[in-house]
């Protein structure tokens, strides 16, 4: 077995217990897929493997060497290319040998690894950062290229077991492919965290984690949502039984209620009227009694049982179906004119993005920003939304309200509380109660209302975005997404793909995720080139 996890628990420093004598074996050459709600330890869980951070109790076994490839969120700033690659002290040894020294601490730190210098550029040109200094810091890097840069050190180690956390974000189709031959060619042992449902396809296993544990599927993750779809339909059958039980339990107590109290008033009518002697009439009608509460309170623990059963059945169901939001459009009529670019361009210090970029967007169009790293896509989005205007070229557009989702959900502030936030938005003045119905419908827990929004995920932070949306009832002309599907669990992709399938209104999004832009049905695309434009 190349990695095997036994009875592993841990616990964040700040008390909060993530895993519980969790256990996972992954054999030789396998490569699976780890899946699961954002918040349930995904990531680190990878961490641990990678022994960037301890377990509280519990072993790790790994029996090859590893290379680990985090997702990054500006934690690695401070790093050069070559410590991100973890090879700065070979390329050390290596300058101080060639200018001369005979210091054996460098020949150690070498070990041998003469062709180090030519692996790292080989590795880095691979991946298209050819151009760059090893010396260079990873915080004047695009998202993209510091991804590339970690899976650049899969080429220059050679490792035999690959934990990837998110490997897909921020890179571009043809980065997104060449990662997929990557998958599918290496040899090594392959564990992925990852959204990216083109990427988990590859994987011939997928482990699901959630509160319980690690649950086990033996194929990739289409296969996984299908055995996923058995399960809650098997939870809904079990449901609709508990509840008909329920329902059978709560009819018969109130059956047996209406003959304690007709043969109550028998009695009393029968003591009243001296048929029997009283002392008899007493003892008959208090065992009677006893005998009827007795029967009763088998019952109304019996109900409270079933209730208990059925609020976990509930609760089962809900870690599997996805939760579904609703975007409200405007009304205005398909076909009205909202942007007619001619021959636009954006210059930074005299040099133009784009050659003469012309194009026209129409109420009910659903249009796909496509392009490579740095070929302007996020740049015309601020051109559309009025955020900036071109430095050439003729741009008209008249009115029209827009909702704008980037990849940070920065409509949530991060001082406030989930509470807070929702309450910013709720323009119609509806209740407290309402509000935080609103927050549980939308999967918060209740003792979440008050916690402060920079602790939550990406996922999350979606979530509670649609919330807000719904609570306004905005109702945009425009929804404008931008890589919205970075740092997302699998189910919160699927809230977000359902959410925007549905909305009807006119669509503009940049995505490299081509499983999520086939899923929201776009019918139409602009392909953005350095200097060049294709409709």
């Amino acid at each position: 077995m190349s990695l095997i996890i036994r009875s592993l628990s841990y616990t964040h420093p700040d008390g909060e217990k993530l895993f519980h004598e969790l256990n996972l074996t992954l054999g030789k050459g396998e490569k699976a897929a780890l899946v699961g709600l954002n918040g349930m330890g995904k990531s680190t869980l990878l961490q641990l493997m990678a022994g960037t951070i301890l377990p509280t109790s519990g072993e790790i076994m790994l029996s090859e060497s590893c290379w680990y490839v985090p997702q990054h969120l500006g934690q690695y700033d401070h790093l050069s290319i070559a410590e991100a690659l973890k090879i700065d002290v070979k390329l050390n040894a290596m300058q101080a040998i060639l200018n001369g020294s005979i210091d054996p601490v460098y020949f150690t730190d070498l070990d041998d690894d003469w062709e180090i210098e030519e692996k790292a550029e080989m590795a880095l040109t691979k991946w298209g950062l050819g151009h760059f200094s090893a010396h260079q810091f990873m915080g004047s890097l695009s998202g993209g290229q510091k991804t590339k840069v970690f899976l650049a050190g899969i080429e220059i180690h050679q490792p035999r077991i690959i934990l990837l956390d998110e490997p897909t974000n921020h890179l571009d189709t043809n980065s997104r492919k060449m990662l997929y031959d990557l998958v599918t060619q290496h040899q090594a042992t392959i564990l992925t965290v990852s959204h990216d449902i083109t990427l988990l396809n590859l994987l011939h296993k997928t482990f699901a984690l959630s509160q319980t544990g690690i649950e086990v599927f033996g194929g990739n993750f289409d296969f996984y949502l299908e055995q996923r779809q058995e399960k809650v339909n098997a939870l809904q059958a079990k449901l609709e039984e508990q509840t008909k039980t329920l329902k059978q339990s709560q009819q018969k107590a109130r059956d047996m209620a209406e003959q304690r109290q007709k043969k109550e008033a028998k009695g009393k009518s029968a003591g009243q009227s001296n048929s029997l002697p009283r002392i008899v009439a007493g003892r008959l009608k208090s065992k009677a009694e006893q005998s009827t509460a007795k029967v009763l309170d088998a019952h109304h623990e019996k109900i409270s049982g079933l209730a208990e059963h059925i609020r976990e059945t509930r609760s089962q169901i809900q870690q599997y179906q996805a939760l579904h939001i609703n975007i409200a459009a405007s009304h205005l009529h398909h076909g009205k004119i909202l942007i007619d670019a001619n021959n636009v361009n954006y210059g930074y210090h005299g040099n133009t993005l784009w050659e003469a970029l012309s194009f026209q967007v129409r109420s009910g169009d659903r249009l796909h920003i496509e392009g490579d790293n740095g070929a302007g896509k996020t740049t015309l989005l601020k051109m559309i939304t009025g955020a900036i205007e071109p430095t050439e070229g003729q741009y008209m557009s008249p009115d029209f309200s827009y909702l704008y989702l980037d990849q940070d959900y920065t409509m949530i502030k991060p001082d406030l509380s989930l509470y807070e936030q929702v309450q910013k938005y709720n323009h119609d003045g509806l209740q407290e109660h309402e509000l935080k119905s609103l927050l549980i419908y939308s999967q918060f827990s209740q003792e979440m209302f008050d916690r402060k929004c920079i602790g939550l995920s990406g996922g999350e932070k979606m979530k509670l975005a649609l919330c807000c949306l719904a609570i306004s009832k905005q109702a945009p002309d425009m929804l404008i997404l931008d890589e919205p599907t970075n740092n997302l669990d699998v189910q919160s992709l699927e809230i977000l793909t359902s959410a925007v399938k549905n909305f009807t209104g006119t669509l503009l999004v940049i995505s490299h995720d081509q499983h999520f832009i086939k899923e929201i049905g776009v019918t139409s695309q602009i392909s953005l080139t350095k200097n060049s434009l294709h409709l």
